[in-house]
C-alpha cells in the first residue's frame, strides 16, 4: 500500500521537520566519515554551524581521552554501517570548549544518492548526575541498613516476608525472605504493635527483641506492616536477675526480721518459764510424801520447761552470736554447734542422724554463725526430704573430711528422690516443698561463695542426694 501522506511532503518539508527535532542530529558519509549536515539542535548545542562543522574531525570536537580518540569514532561509525545500528556514550567537546556527554545512536541511511551515517544524541550530563546521586545515595543506604543492629521486615496480609534487611537476615536467619513469619514468632502472635516479643528462626534459640510497627506503601513497589527489631535479650535478663535479687533482699529482710523475733520470743518466753520452773518446783516440795501420780507430772512438766528453757538459751546463744568478722575456727566445732537444733528437727520426723568428722581440726578462716547457717541449711533440707520414706530409710550422714587443694569439705547425704535437675537451685527460686521459700539454698550458695569456697549438688549412691561445701583451709599459724 502506497503512504499518500508521504508523497505530499516535499523534500522541504522533510528538511523542515528535522530541524524541529529536539533530538541533535549529524549526518557523515558512510565511506569517510565526513559531517555532511547538522540540524538545529546540534548546531545548538555544540555552538558550531553547518558550514563550521564540515570540516572538522573527532579531535577537533571530542573530549581529549583515549575512549574519544578518532580511531575509536570511525570504529563505532563503521560498526553501524556494517550492522545497521550502533549505540555509544560519546563526549562531545563544544566551540566554546565545554564537554558534553552523550547519549548516541549511529543508524546506516541507504539514500538514493550515497549512504550515510545518521547520528542522533542528546546531552544525558544531568541524568548522569542524577544517576550517581542515587547510586552514592543507594549505596550509603546499603552500607547503613547492614551496619544497623536493628532488623527491618516487611510482610503482606498473610505475614509472608516480601522484604528483610540484611541485618534481619543477620538476626533470623538468611532463609527469613519469602517465609511466614509466623514461625519466627515463640509464644505470641505477629507483632501489630508496639512491645517486646521473642523471635528465633525455625530450630534456633528464643531471643527477647522490641519491635515497633508501622504500615507502609511505597507506590507499587512495596507495601505491608513494617517491621523494626532489635535484639534486648541481655537487657531482659538483666531485668530479670534485677527482679530476682530484689526477690532475695526481700527474702533476706524476712529472714532478718524472723531472727530479731526469735531474738524477742527468747527473751519474753524465758522469764515465764523460769518462773513457771520455780512454781513447779516449789510444788513438789510441799507435796512431801503425798500423791506419787501427781508427784510424777510435776517431774515430768519440770523436765519439759528445763527442755524448753535449754532450747530457748541455745536460740539466744546462736542468734546473738552474730560475728562482724571472719574468725580462725575449727568447722568440725561448727558443726558440732549445730548438731543440737539438727537432732531437734530430725526427732520431729523419726530421721536418724549420723555425724562422721574428722578426728583432726578443719581450720578455716569464717563467720561461724553463717557457715553454722548453710550446716544447718543442707541438714534441714536432707532432713524434710527423707520425712516422707519409710522408717528403714530415713537416714542423714553428715561428714566432713579434708578435700583436694587445701580445702575442708562437709557432706551432707539423704536417700531420697536424687538432685534436681533445675538450673535454678541455687538462685533463690526452687523449692521442693509446698510451703518452702526456696531462699535458704541461695542463702548458702551465696555464703560460701563469699567465704571463697564453692557449693554443689550430686547424686548420691545407690539413691539420693549429697550436697557438699568445700572451704579454703586457713595457713598454719606462726
Amino acid at each position: 500500500m502506497r503512504d499518500t501522506t508521504a508523497s505530499r511532503l516535499a523534500p522541504s518539508d522533510f528538511r523542515t521537520l528535522m530541524q524541529g527535532l529536539k533530538y541533535c542530529v549529524l549526518l557523515h558519509d558512510a565511506r569517510t566519515y565526513d559531517i555532511l549536515w547538522a540540524n538545529r539542535a546540534a548546531c545548538e548545542l555544540l555552538g558550531w554551524t553547518v558550514d563550521e562543522l564540515r570540516p572538522l574531525k573527532a579531535p577537533d570536537m571530542s573530549k581529549n581521552a583515549l575512549q574519544y580518540s578518532r580511531e575509536l569514532g570511525h570504529r563505532w561509525l563503521g560498526h553501524a554501517v556494517e550492522h545497521g545500528i550502533s549505540a555509544t556514550e560519546w563526549c562531545y567537546r563544544s566551540k566554546s570548549g565545554e564537554e558534553i556527554l552523550t547519549e548516541a545512536i549511529a543508524i546506516r541511511v541507504a539514500l538514493p544518492t550515497r549512504a550515510v551515517v545518521l547520528v542522533q544524541f542528546r546531552d544525558i550530563a544531568e541524568e548522569k548526575a542524577v544517576r550517581r546521586d542515587l547510586f552514592r545515595t543507594e549505596s550509603r543506604l546499603r552500607a547503613f541498613l547492614s551496619g544497623l543492629a536493628e532488623g527491618i521486615v516487611v510482610l503482606d496480609d498473610a505475614n509472608r516476608v516480601v522484604f528483610a534487611s540484611e541485618s534481619a537476615a543477620r538476626l533470623l536467619g538468611g532463609g527469613i525472605h519469602g517465609a511466614d513469619f509466623t514461625g519466627y514468632c515463640c509464644g505470641g502472635p505477629v507483632p501489630d504493635r508496639e512491645g517486646r516479643y521473642r523471635f528465633a528462626a525455625p530450630g534456633g534459640e528464643p531471643r527477647w527483641y522490641a519491635a515497633t510497627c508501622q504500615y507502609i506503601e511505597i507506590e507499587s513497589d512495596l507495601q505491608g506492616r513494617m517491621l523494626l527489631f532489635y535484639d534486648i535479650t541481655d537487657r531482659v535478663r538483666t531485668e530479670e536477675e534485677h527482679r530476682r535479687d530484689t526477690q532475695r533482699l526481700n527474702h533476706l529482710a524476712r529472714n532478718n526480721a524472723m531472727g530479731d523475733m526469735a531474738m524477742a520470743i527468747a527473751h519474753e518466753v524465758s522469764q515465764p518459764l523460769a518462773a513457771a520452773y520455780n512454781f513447779v518446783e516449789g510444788a513438789r516440795g510441799r507435796l512431801g510424801s503425798g500423791d506419787q501420780a501427781v508427784a510424777w507430772g510435776l517431774d515430768n512438766a519440770a523436765r519439759q520447761i528445763e527442755r524448753a528453757r535449754r532450747i530457748l538459751a541455745s536460740l539466744r546463744g546462736y542468734v546473738g552470736r552474730l560475728e562482724q568478722s571472719e574468725q580462725l575456727t575449727d568447722l568440725n566445732a561448727i558443726v558440732r554447734d549445730c548438731a543440737y537444733f539438727i537432732e531437734l528437727r530430725a526427732q520431729e520426723h523419726a530421721v536418724a542422724v549420723e555425724f562422721d568428722l574428722t578426728a583432726e581440726p578443719l581450720p578455716v578462716r569464717c563467720e561461724n554463725v553463717l557457715i553454722g547457717q548453710v550446716v544447718m541449711n543442707l541438714a534441714f533440707n536432707a532432713v524434710d526430704e527423707m520425712a516422707g520414706r519409710p522408717q528403714e530409710e530415713r537416714t542423714v550422714r553428715v561428714t566432713t573430711r579434708r578435700g583436694a587443694e587445701g580445702t575442708a569439705v562437709l557432706a551432707v547425704r539423704d536417700r531420697g528422690n536424687g538432685p534436681p535437675r533445675e538450673d535454678s537451685l541455687f538462685d533463690g527460686v526452687f523449692t521442693s516443698k509446698e510451703n518452702g521459700s526456696g531462699i535458704g539454698l541461695a542463702l548458702s550458695h551465696r555464703i560460701i561463695t563469699r567465704h571463697g569456697g564453692r557449693i554443689d549438688v550430686e547424686a548420691n549412691q545407690p539413691r539420693g542426694a549429697v550436697f557438699r561445701f568445700a572451704l579454703p583451709l586457713a595457713p598454719p599459724g606462726p
